[in-house]
């Protein structure tokens, strides 16, 4: 596929979990149509490197390390993107915590709350500090990165699954009331097994090359991207695209 590097440009991406795997795909595709990307992860070093191939690709990055559990850093990032570029055209939500695959009777309290916040309570605040940059938008964009389970529970998957299924509806609810008051659309998206870090937590024993590369999503995001959709509109990976 020929990449068009002005299919996004002049726009500006936020991509969190942007370190490696999905996140990182997603951020490259963006970047290479054109997209300056600003790229979020807890530490430095992944971060740096991605924005290094995309530098050398040809593209725009900007790093911002922190730690979404930490709300104040999240609304510090929203004030830097706002003083910088005045809106903000994309979001994708891609960070998130696995946690430890048990019984729902054997959850661990501490691990449960630790989970929440990344995946729920932190999705909350990125989404209350760049709703006004989004709206300021022509064609703001919101992505929430989801998974199969939070849908169709899956034994021992308890905590990780509802964490997600909450997500889902806040990002849905969300969708819901900017349908009628601004340009702000957004979209769930299932991207399947991926070769990823977390995929391999979650299924050691799997071969990592049965099951597609993260690039794959990355692109399929980005066609969304450019192509636009629909608010609260649940995505997929066709099939034969997963497989790919």
């Amino acid at each position: 596929m020929t990449m068009n590097s002005e299919q996004l440009a002049g726009q500006t991406a936020l991509v969190t979990g942007a370190s490696r795997g999905i996140g990182a795909a997603i951020a490259e595709s963006l970047a290479r149509r054109g997209a300056h990307v600003v790229i979020t992860a807890r530490t430095a070093g992944g971060l740096e490197e991605l924005e290094d191939r995309i530098h050398d690709a040809g593209g725009s990055a900007t790093i911002a390390p922190l730690d979404l559990t930490d709300g104040d850093s999240i609304a510090r990032l929203a004030s830097a993107i706002a003083e910088r570029w005045q809106q903000l055209d994309m979001l994708v939500l891609n960070a998130a915590m696995l946690g430890t695959l048990t019984p729902v009777g054997a959850i661990d309290g501490k691990e449960f709350n630790k989970l929440l916040t990344l995946n729920l309570v932190a999705q909350q605040a990125l989404i209350a500090n760049f709703d006004p940059l989004l709206r300021r938008a022509p064609a703001g964009r919101l992505v929430a990165l989801s998974t199969g389970v939070a849908r169709t529970p899956r034994a021992y998957w308890g905590a990780y699954a509802a964490s997600k299924a909450a997500f889902e509806v806040l990002v849905s609810s969300y969708g819901a009331e900017m349908r009628n008051i601004s340009n702000v659309r957004t979209a769930i998206l299932d991207p399947g097994g991926t070769r990823t870090q977390m995929r391999a937590r979650a299924y050691p024993g799997e071969d990592p090359q049965s099951i597609k590369d993260p690039a794959v999503v990355g692109e399929f995001v980005a066609r969304m991207m450019v192509d636009g959709f629909d608010s609260t509109a649940y995505h997929a990976l066709p099939k034969v695209m997963a497989e790919a």
